[in-house]
Protein backbone atom coordinates (compact mmCIF):
# COMPACT_ATOMS: atom_id res chain seq x y z
CA UNK A 1 0.00 0.00 0.00
CA UNK A 2 2.79 2.46 0.68
CA UNK A 3 4.57 1.68 -2.38
CA UNK A 4 1.02 2.08 -4.35
CA UNK A 5 0.54 5.82 -2.55
CA UNK A 6 3.94 6.95 -3.56
CA UNK A 7 2.98 6.00 -7.17
CA UNK A 8 -0.03 7.81 -6.83
CA UNK A 9 1.34 11.03 -5.39
CA UNK A 10 4.14 11.09 -7.59
CA UNK A 11 1.25 11.03 -10.42
CA UNK A 12 -0.82 13.19 -9.19
CA UNK A 13 2.22 15.78 -8.91
CA UNK A 14 3.46 15.56 -12.42
CA UNK A 15 -0.26 16.22 -13.49
CA UNK A 16 -0.44 19.37 -11.50
CA UNK A 17 2.93 20.01 -13.12
CA UNK A 18 1.63 19.77 -16.53
CA UNK A 19 -1.51 21.58 -15.71
CA UNK A 20 0.38 24.71 -14.76
CA UNK A 21 2.33 24.48 -18.19
CA UNK A 22 -0.87 25.78 -19.58
CA UNK A 23 0.10 29.12 -18.41
CA UNK A 24 3.33 29.44 -20.05
CA UNK A 25 2.96 31.61 -23.37
CA UNK A 26 6.63 33.04 -23.57
CA UNK A 27 10.05 32.83 -21.97
CA UNK A 28 9.14 35.17 -19.26
CA UNK A 29 6.60 32.77 -18.20
CA UNK A 30 8.52 29.70 -18.32
CA UNK A 31 11.04 31.42 -16.09
CA UNK A 32 9.55 34.11 -13.61
CA UNK A 33 5.87 32.78 -13.52
CA UNK A 34 5.34 36.41 -15.66
CA UNK A 35 6.13 38.14 -12.07
CA UNK A 36 2.43 37.33 -10.97
CA UNK A 37 3.15 35.27 -7.73
CA UNK A 38 0.85 36.71 -4.66
CA UNK A 39 2.93 36.43 -1.59
CA UNK A 40 1.30 33.22 0.36
CA UNK A 41 3.00 31.61 -3.03
CA UNK A 42 5.94 33.57 -2.86
CA UNK A 43 6.53 32.62 0.94
CA UNK A 44 6.13 28.95 -0.15
CA UNK A 45 8.51 28.68 -3.36
CA UNK A 46 10.91 30.48 -0.95
CA UNK A 47 10.66 28.01 1.66
CA UNK A 48 11.10 25.55 -0.92
CA UNK A 49 14.78 26.34 -2.30
CA UNK A 50 16.12 25.16 0.93
CA UNK A 51 13.55 22.44 2.52
CA UNK A 52 14.69 19.85 0.56
CA UNK A 53 17.22 16.57 0.38
CA UNK A 54 19.94 18.15 2.87
CA UNK A 55 16.78 19.86 5.13
CA UNK A 56 15.13 16.18 5.86
CA UNK A 57 17.90 13.79 5.90
CA UNK A 58 21.32 15.59 5.25
CA UNK A 59 20.91 18.58 8.40
CA UNK A 60 19.42 15.74 10.47
CA UNK A 61 21.91 13.30 9.70
CA UNK A 62 24.50 15.61 9.99
CA UNK A 63 22.79 17.34 13.48
CA UNK A 64 22.82 13.60 15.18
CA UNK A 65 26.44 13.48 14.37
CA UNK A 66 27.85 16.47 14.89
CA UNK A 67 25.33 18.21 16.92
CA UNK A 68 24.54 22.13 16.29
CA UNK A 69 27.57 23.42 15.82
CA UNK A 70 28.17 20.54 12.43
CA UNK A 71 24.71 22.72 10.85
CA UNK A 72 26.06 26.04 10.89
CA UNK A 73 25.82 26.02 7.24
CA UNK A 74 22.32 25.08 7.30
CA UNK A 75 19.65 25.97 8.23
CA UNK A 76 21.80 28.96 10.21
CA UNK A 77 23.52 30.52 7.04
CA UNK A 78 20.96 29.29 4.32
CA UNK A 79 17.89 30.78 5.59
CA UNK A 80 20.08 34.08 6.65
CA UNK A 81 20.65 33.90 2.42
CA UNK A 82 17.42 34.60 1.95
CA UNK A 83 16.97 36.90 4.62
CA UNK A 84 20.13 39.44 3.36
CA UNK A 85 18.45 38.31 -0.09
CA UNK A 86 15.21 39.80 0.67
CA UNK A 87 15.95 43.05 2.93
CA UNK A 88 18.91 44.00 1.03
CA UNK A 89 18.75 42.23 -3.02
CA UNK A 90 15.50 41.74 -3.80
CA UNK A 91 13.80 45.30 -3.87
CA UNK A 92 16.80 46.26 -6.61
CA UNK A 93 17.07 43.24 -8.70
CA UNK A 94 13.45 43.22 -8.71
CA UNK A 95 12.96 46.94 -10.34
CA UNK A 96 15.68 45.32 -13.23
CA UNK A 97 12.96 43.76 -14.60
CA UNK A 98 15.07 41.33 -16.20
CA UNK A 99 15.07 37.47 -16.14
CA UNK A 100 18.20 35.86 -14.66
CA UNK A 101 21.40 37.21 -11.96
CA UNK A 102 23.02 36.86 -14.85
CA UNK A 103 21.27 40.05 -16.90
CA UNK A 104 22.85 41.90 -13.83
CA UNK A 105 26.11 40.97 -14.30
CA UNK A 106 26.22 41.95 -18.16
CA UNK A 107 24.16 45.63 -17.44
CA UNK A 108 25.90 46.57 -14.58
CA UNK A 109 29.51 45.46 -15.58
CA UNK A 110 29.60 43.41 -19.51
CA UNK A 111 29.37 40.72 -21.22
CA UNK A 112 32.58 39.20 -20.47
CA UNK A 113 31.28 39.10 -16.36
CA UNK A 114 28.10 38.07 -16.98
CA UNK A 115 29.28 35.22 -19.09
CA UNK A 116 32.16 33.57 -16.13
CA UNK A 117 29.70 34.24 -13.41
CA UNK A 118 26.73 32.37 -15.08
CA UNK A 119 29.39 29.51 -15.58
CA UNK A 120 30.11 29.76 -12.23
CA UNK A 121 26.14 30.17 -11.27
CA UNK A 122 25.64 27.02 -13.41
CA UNK A 123 28.55 24.73 -12.02
CA UNK A 124 27.29 25.33 -8.30
CA UNK A 125 24.10 23.63 -9.42
CA UNK A 126 25.58 20.32 -10.09
CA UNK A 127 26.01 19.51 -6.57
CA UNK A 128 23.00 20.86 -5.45
CA UNK A 129 20.72 18.93 -7.81
CA UNK A 130 22.78 16.35 -7.52
CA UNK A 131 21.51 16.04 -3.77
CA UNK A 132 18.29 15.90 -4.20
CA UNK A 133 18.41 13.08 -7.17
CA UNK A 134 20.31 11.54 -4.76
CA UNK A 135 17.59 11.51 -1.46
CA UNK A 136 15.22 10.36 -4.25
CA UNK A 137 16.82 7.31 -4.66
CA UNK A 138 17.29 6.55 -1.18
CA UNK A 139 13.15 6.85 -0.68
CA UNK A 140 12.55 4.59 -3.25
CA UNK A 141 15.06 2.03 -1.83
CA UNK A 142 13.75 2.42 1.08
CA UNK A 143 10.05 2.22 0.54
CA UNK A 144 10.31 -0.76 -1.69
CA UNK A 145 12.55 -2.43 0.88
CA UNK A 146 15.26 -2.67 -1.14
CA UNK A 147 13.10 -3.69 -4.50
CA UNK A 148 14.72 -0.61 -6.56
CA UNK A 149 17.87 -0.01 -6.36
CA UNK A 150 19.08 3.33 -5.36
CA UNK A 151 20.65 4.13 -8.81
CA UNK A 152 17.23 2.98 -10.49
CA UNK A 153 16.04 5.31 -7.75
CA UNK A 154 17.81 8.01 -9.05
CA UNK A 155 17.05 7.40 -12.55
CA UNK A 156 13.32 7.28 -12.00
CA UNK A 157 13.47 10.17 -9.82
CA UNK A 158 15.00 12.34 -12.36
CA UNK A 159 12.51 11.32 -15.01
CA UNK A 160 9.64 12.58 -12.91
CA UNK A 161 11.31 15.79 -12.00
CA UNK A 162 12.73 16.54 -15.54
CA UNK A 163 8.82 15.56 -16.99
CA UNK A 164 6.88 18.50 -15.25
CA UNK A 165 9.87 21.03 -15.39
CA UNK A 166 10.24 20.91 -18.61
CA UNK A 167 6.93 21.65 -19.73
CA UNK A 168 5.73 23.99 -16.55
CA UNK A 169 8.56 25.89 -15.57
CA UNK A 170 8.46 28.35 -13.07
CA UNK A 171 4.55 28.20 -12.93
CA UNK A 172 4.81 24.35 -12.35
CA UNK A 173 7.45 24.64 -9.92
CA UNK A 174 5.41 27.74 -8.04
CA UNK A 175 2.17 25.97 -8.13
CA UNK A 176 3.70 22.74 -6.79
CA UNK A 177 5.97 24.23 -3.99
CA UNK A 178 2.52 26.04 -3.04
CA UNK A 179 0.66 22.55 -2.66
CA UNK A 180 4.09 20.51 -1.51
CA UNK A 181 4.80 22.97 1.53
CA UNK A 182 1.83 21.75 3.07
CA UNK A 183 2.24 18.65 2.35
CA UNK A 184 5.45 18.52 3.49
CA UNK A 185 4.77 20.81 6.82
CA UNK A 186 1.63 18.77 7.96
CA UNK A 187 3.14 15.48 7.74
CA UNK A 188 6.60 16.13 9.24
CA UNK A 189 4.60 17.62 12.18
CA UNK A 190 2.28 15.03 12.05
CA UNK A 191 5.24 12.20 12.80
CA UNK A 192 6.75 14.37 15.13
CA UNK A 193 3.48 14.04 17.35
CA UNK A 194 3.60 10.15 17.25
CA UNK A 195 7.30 10.14 17.79
CA UNK A 196 7.25 12.16 21.00
CA UNK A 197 4.62 9.90 22.10
CA UNK A 198 7.61 6.95 21.66
CA UNK A 199 9.84 8.87 23.85
CA UNK A 200 7.97 10.38 26.72
CA UNK A 201 7.53 13.84 24.85
CA UNK A 202 9.62 16.34 23.09
CA UNK A 203 11.75 17.58 26.86
CA UNK A 204 13.20 14.17 26.95
CA UNK A 205 15.04 14.42 23.85
CA UNK A 206 16.45 17.86 24.51
CA UNK A 207 17.82 17.33 27.61
CA UNK A 208 18.76 14.46 25.82
CA UNK A 209 21.21 16.01 23.25
CA UNK A 210 22.13 18.46 25.70
CA UNK A 211 23.32 16.14 27.85
CA UNK A 212 25.47 14.61 24.90
CA UNK A 213 26.75 18.14 23.94
CA UNK A 214 24.70 18.11 20.82
CA UNK A 215 23.36 21.73 21.32
CA UNK A 216 26.63 22.91 21.70
CA UNK A 217 26.31 26.05 18.73
CA UNK A 218 30.03 27.34 18.88
CA UNK A 219 33.33 26.05 18.74
CA UNK A 220 36.07 25.65 21.25
CA UNK A 221 38.28 28.89 21.61
CA UNK A 222 40.36 27.64 19.05
CA UNK A 223 40.72 30.54 16.77
CA UNK A 224 41.72 27.59 13.61
CA UNK A 225 38.28 26.07 14.67
CA UNK A 226 36.56 29.34 14.61
CA UNK A 227 37.60 30.34 11.45
CA UNK A 228 36.47 26.97 9.80
CA UNK A 229 33.44 27.36 11.86
CA UNK A 230 32.59 30.62 10.15
CA UNK A 231 33.90 30.04 6.99
CA UNK A 232 31.23 27.09 6.69
CA UNK A 233 28.71 29.61 7.75
CA UNK A 234 29.94 32.49 5.10
CA UNK A 235 30.02 29.81 2.17
CA UNK A 236 26.01 29.02 2.58
CA UNK A 237 24.87 32.54 3.82
CA UNK A 238 26.87 34.34 0.65
CA UNK A 239 27.90 31.77 -2.01
CA UNK A 240 23.99 31.22 -2.21
CA UNK A 241 22.93 34.97 -2.85
CA UNK A 242 23.90 35.53 -6.28
CA UNK A 243 21.85 32.17 -6.82
CA UNK A 244 19.08 31.92 -9.75
CA UNK A 245 16.47 29.92 -7.78
CA UNK A 246 16.89 32.29 -5.22
CA UNK A 247 16.76 35.47 -7.69
CA UNK A 248 13.52 33.53 -9.22
CA UNK A 249 11.85 33.04 -6.57
CA UNK A 250 11.95 36.82 -5.73
CA UNK A 251 11.02 38.00 -9.17
CA UNK A 252 8.19 35.78 -9.58
CA UNK A 253 6.25 37.99 -7.09
CA UNK A 254 4.00 40.45 -8.77
CA UNK A 255 5.33 43.19 -6.92
CA UNK A 256 8.42 44.39 -5.32
CA UNK A 257 7.24 44.69 -1.49
CA UNK A 258 5.52 41.05 -2.09
CA UNK A 259 9.42 39.98 -3.27
CA UNK A 260 11.03 41.11 -0.12
CA UNK A 261 8.31 40.08 2.32
CA UNK A 262 8.19 36.36 1.12
CA UNK A 263 11.75 36.17 1.37
CA UNK A 264 11.87 37.13 4.60
CA UNK A 265 8.82 35.20 5.63
CA UNK A 266 9.86 31.89 3.77
CA UNK A 267 13.29 32.07 5.04
CA UNK A 268 12.08 32.74 8.75
CA UNK A 269 9.70 29.70 8.04
CA UNK A 270 12.24 27.33 6.73
CA UNK A 271 14.60 27.92 9.90
CA UNK A 272 11.88 27.15 12.40
CA UNK A 273 10.82 24.05 10.67
CA UNK A 274 14.24 22.46 9.90
CA UNK A 275 14.42 21.88 13.67
CA UNK A 276 12.00 19.23 12.85
CA UNK A 277 13.47 16.56 10.97
CA UNK A 278 16.25 17.19 13.27
CA UNK A 279 14.25 16.13 16.58
CA UNK A 280 12.93 13.01 14.87
CA UNK A 281 16.23 11.77 14.11
CA UNK A 282 18.10 12.41 17.13
CA UNK A 283 14.45 10.76 18.89
CA UNK A 284 16.17 7.77 17.60
CA UNK A 285 18.78 7.30 20.12
CA UNK A 286 16.40 7.55 22.85
CA UNK A 287 13.79 5.24 21.14
CA UNK A 288 16.60 2.18 20.01
CA UNK A 289 19.81 2.91 20.94
CA UNK A 290 21.75 0.13 19.90
CA UNK A 291 20.21 0.22 16.45
CA UNK A 292 20.16 3.41 15.43
CA UNK A 293 23.90 3.77 17.00
CA UNK A 294 24.98 1.26 14.62
CA UNK A 295 23.39 2.93 11.79
CA UNK A 296 24.65 6.44 12.83
CA UNK A 297 28.03 4.56 12.62
CA UNK A 298 27.78 3.29 9.20
CA UNK A 299 25.08 5.89 7.15
CA UNK A 300 22.84 8.28 9.81
CA UNK A 301 21.44 9.77 6.29
CA UNK A 302 19.24 6.05 6.46
CA UNK A 303 18.24 7.07 10.65
CA UNK A 304 15.19 9.43 9.66
CA UNK A 305 13.71 6.59 6.76
CA UNK A 306 14.43 3.84 9.11
CA UNK A 307 12.78 5.40 12.08
CA UNK A 308 9.75 5.96 10.65
CA UNK A 309 9.81 2.69 8.71
CA UNK A 310 9.85 0.27 11.78
CA UNK A 311 8.51 2.58 14.57
CA UNK A 312 5.51 4.08 12.76
CA UNK A 313 1.91 2.95 11.87
CA UNK A 314 1.37 2.27 8.05
CA UNK A 315 -0.50 6.12 7.47
CA UNK A 316 2.55 7.63 9.31
CA UNK A 317 4.72 6.07 6.62
CA UNK A 318 2.56 7.68 4.52
CA UNK A 319 2.66 10.94 5.61
CA UNK A 320 5.87 11.00 5.97
CA UNK A 321 7.18 9.51 2.30
CA UNK A 322 4.36 11.89 0.90
CA UNK A 323 6.13 14.85 2.67
CA UNK A 324 9.69 14.20 2.50
CA UNK A 325 8.48 13.58 -1.92
CA UNK A 326 7.08 17.07 -1.32
CA UNK A 327 10.08 18.92 -0.07
CA UNK A 328 12.79 16.99 -2.19
CA UNK A 329 10.78 17.33 -5.46
CA UNK A 330 9.71 21.45 -5.13
CA UNK A 331 13.42 21.54 -4.50
CA UNK A 332 14.26 20.05 -7.25
CA UNK A 333 12.65 21.18 -10.20
CA UNK A 334 13.50 24.59 -8.78
CA UNK A 335 16.98 24.12 -8.81
CA UNK A 336 16.83 21.97 -12.02
CA UNK A 337 14.84 25.14 -13.86
CA UNK A 338 17.79 28.00 -12.06
CA UNK A 339 20.74 27.02 -13.88
CA UNK A 340 19.06 25.92 -17.24
CA UNK A 341 17.44 29.21 -17.57
CA UNK A 342 20.95 31.13 -16.77
CA UNK A 343 22.23 29.03 -19.61
CA UNK A 344 20.04 29.65 -22.11
CA UNK A 345 19.46 33.55 -21.08
CA UNK A 346 23.43 34.30 -20.48
CA UNK A 347 25.56 32.02 -22.32
CA UNK A 348 23.52 30.89 -25.45
CA UNK A 349 21.41 34.00 -26.04
CA UNK A 350 25.02 35.65 -25.75
CA UNK A 351 26.23 34.44 -29.16
CA UNK A 352 22.89 34.31 -30.92
CA UNK A 353 21.43 37.97 -29.67
CA UNK A 354 18.40 37.75 -32.17
CA UNK A 355 16.81 34.86 -30.72
CA UNK A 356 12.84 35.09 -30.70
CA UNK A 357 11.14 34.43 -27.53
CA UNK A 358 10.14 30.84 -28.71
CA UNK A 359 13.54 30.03 -29.88
CA UNK A 360 14.78 31.39 -26.47
CA UNK A 361 12.20 29.43 -24.58
CA UNK A 362 13.22 25.92 -26.41
CA UNK A 363 16.73 26.44 -25.55
CA UNK A 364 15.45 26.75 -21.89
CA UNK A 365 13.72 23.49 -22.08
CA UNK A 366 16.69 22.07 -24.16
CA UNK A 367 19.06 23.09 -21.84
CA UNK A 368 17.14 21.43 -18.74
CA UNK A 369 17.27 18.31 -20.45
CA UNK A 370 21.29 18.37 -21.02
CA UNK A 371 21.50 19.72 -17.09
CA UNK A 372 19.35 16.83 -15.58
CA UNK A 373 21.54 14.60 -17.25
CA UNK A 374 24.75 15.96 -16.49
CA UNK A 375 22.84 16.07 -12.59
CA UNK A 376 22.14 12.42 -12.45
CA UNK A 377 25.80 11.42 -13.90
CA UNK A 378 27.22 13.04 -10.97
CA UNK A 379 24.46 11.98 -8.40
CA UNK A 380 25.17 8.45 -9.92
CA UNK A 381 29.05 8.36 -9.33
CA UNK A 382 28.59 10.75 -5.96
CA UNK A 383 30.57 8.90 -3.17
CA UNK A 384 29.75 12.47 -0.57
CA UNK A 385 26.96 12.61 1.50
CA UNK A 386 23.72 14.89 0.69
CA UNK A 387 24.75 17.21 3.39
CA UNK A 388 28.18 17.50 1.78
CA UNK A 389 27.36 17.73 -1.53
CA UNK A 390 24.89 20.83 -0.94
CA UNK A 391 27.34 22.30 1.43
CA UNK A 392 30.32 22.10 -1.26
CA UNK A 393 28.23 23.47 -4.07
CA UNK A 394 28.28 27.33 -3.29
CA UNK A 395 32.27 27.20 -2.80
CA UNK A 396 32.21 28.36 -6.34
CA UNK A 397 29.76 31.07 -6.21
CA UNK A 398 31.43 32.56 -2.69
CA UNK A 399 34.71 32.85 -4.69
CA UNK A 400 33.91 34.25 -7.62
CA UNK A 401 30.33 35.65 -8.00
CA UNK A 402 29.38 37.19 -4.52
CA UNK A 403 31.55 40.24 -4.53
CA UNK A 404 30.75 41.29 -8.09
CA UNK A 405 26.90 41.23 -7.00
CA UNK A 406 27.50 42.80 -3.77
CA UNK A 407 30.04 45.84 -4.89
CA UNK A 408 27.81 46.35 -7.84
CA UNK A 409 25.00 46.98 -6.36
CA UNK A 410 26.39 48.85 -3.20
CA UNK A 411 29.55 50.29 -4.12
CA UNK A 412 29.11 52.93 -7.37
CA UNK A 413 32.89 53.02 -7.75
CA UNK A 414 33.11 49.35 -9.00
CA UNK A 415 34.23 48.80 -12.50
CA UNK A 416 34.30 46.00 -14.84
CA UNK A 417 37.81 45.76 -14.75
CA UNK A 418 37.53 45.12 -11.01
CA UNK A 419 34.84 42.64 -11.62
CA UNK A 420 37.02 40.96 -13.53
CA UNK A 421 40.24 40.91 -10.80
CA UNK A 422 37.87 39.76 -8.66
CA UNK A 423 36.33 36.84 -10.15
CA UNK A 424 39.44 35.86 -11.68
CA UNK A 425 41.39 36.59 -8.62
CA UNK A 426 38.98 34.96 -6.45
CA UNK A 427 38.48 31.32 -7.97
CA UNK A 428 41.81 30.87 -8.73
CA UNK A 429 42.96 31.39 -5.09
CA UNK A 430 40.42 29.10 -4.16
CA UNK A 431 41.23 26.46 -6.66
CA UNK A 432 44.67 26.69 -6.14
CA UNK A 433 44.28 26.05 -2.28
CA UNK A 434 41.97 23.58 -2.58
CA UNK A 435 44.04 21.43 -5.07
CA UNK A 436 47.63 21.53 -3.49
CA UNK A 437 46.43 21.84 0.14
CA UNK A 438 42.65 20.57 0.59
CA UNK A 439 41.58 19.42 3.57
CA UNK A 440 45.08 20.15 5.60
CA UNK A 441 44.12 24.24 4.93
CA UNK A 442 44.28 25.73 8.07
CA UNK A 443 41.96 28.23 6.28
CA UNK A 444 38.95 27.62 4.41
CA UNK A 445 40.00 27.35 0.83
CA UNK A 446 36.78 29.40 -0.24
CA UNK A 447 36.97 31.91 2.28
CA UNK A 448 40.57 33.20 0.97
CA UNK A 449 38.90 33.10 -2.39
CA UNK A 450 36.35 35.76 -1.14
CA UNK A 451 39.12 37.68 0.76
CA UNK A 452 41.57 37.74 -2.54
CA UNK A 453 37.93 38.88 -4.47
CA UNK A 454 36.96 41.57 -2.70
CA UNK A 455 40.74 42.91 -2.96
CA UNK A 456 40.90 42.42 -6.28
CA UNK A 457 37.46 44.39 -6.90
CA UNK A 458 38.63 47.00 -4.72
CA UNK A 459 42.54 47.15 -6.64
CA UNK A 460 40.86 46.54 -10.12
CA UNK A 461 38.37 49.25 -9.89
CA UNK A 462 40.09 52.16 -8.25
CA UNK A 463 43.40 51.31 -10.94
CA UNK A 464 41.82 53.06 -14.02
CA UNK A 465 41.36 56.62 -11.81
CA UNK A 466 45.26 56.36 -10.81
CA UNK A 467 46.32 55.99 -14.59
CA UNK A 468 43.50 58.24 -15.60
CA UNK A 469 41.48 56.12 -18.03
CA UNK A 470 38.56 54.29 -18.05
CA UNK A 471 37.82 50.84 -19.33
CA UNK A 472 36.70 50.60 -22.94
CA UNK A 473 32.82 50.10 -23.21
CA UNK A 474 33.21 50.64 -19.27
CA UNK A 475 28.56 50.59 -18.22
CA UNK A 476 27.64 53.72 -16.82
CA UNK A 477 26.34 52.79 -13.10
CA UNK A 478 23.54 55.65 -13.15
CA UNK A 479 22.03 53.86 -16.73
CA UNK A 480 21.36 50.80 -14.62
CA UNK A 481 19.31 52.71 -12.05
CA UNK A 482 17.82 54.54 -15.21
CA UNK A 483 16.97 51.03 -16.31
CA UNK A 484 15.74 50.29 -13.13
CA UNK A 485 13.36 53.04 -12.96
CA UNK A 486 12.10 52.49 -16.74
CA UNK A 487 11.09 48.72 -15.68
CA UNK A 488 9.32 49.72 -12.49
CA UNK A 489 6.94 51.96 -14.20
CA UNK A 490 6.95 50.76 -18.02
CA UNK A 491 7.10 46.50 -17.71
CA UNK A 492 4.81 45.33 -19.20
CA UNK A 493 3.39 41.17 -18.60
CA UNK A 494 4.90 40.48 -21.70
CA UNK A 495 8.23 42.78 -21.49
CA UNK A 496 11.82 41.19 -21.82
CA UNK A 497 15.16 41.03 -20.96
CA UNK A 498 16.80 44.54 -22.91
CA UNK A 499 18.13 44.23 -26.29
CA UNK A 500 21.67 43.44 -26.11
Amino acid sequence: MLIWFVVLYLMVSVGIGLFAATRVHNAKDFAVAGRSLPLPVVTATVFATWFGAEAVFGVSAQFVTSGLGGVVADPFGSSMCLIIAGFFFASKLYKLNILTVGDYYRMRYSRSVEAITSMCIVVSYLGWVAAQIKAMGLIFFMVTDGGVSQHAGMVLGALIVLTYTTFGGMFSVAILDFVQMAVSMGGLLYIAWIISGLTGGVAPVIEHASAAGKLDFFPPADPWLWITFIGAWLTMMLGSIPQQDVFQRVTSAKTAKTAVAGSVLGASIYFVFCFVPMFIAYSATLIDPATFGALIEEDSQRVLPTLVMQHTPLIAQILFFGAVLSAIMSCSSATLLAPSVTFAENIVKGFYPRMSDRQLLFVMRGAIVGFASAVLAVALNSESSIFGMVENAYKVTLAGAFVPLFFGAFWKRATTQGALAAIIGGLSSWLLVEVLVGEASLVPPQLIGLVVSATGMVIGSLLPQWVGHRMPHEPDHAALHHHAAAGTHHAAPGHHTPHR
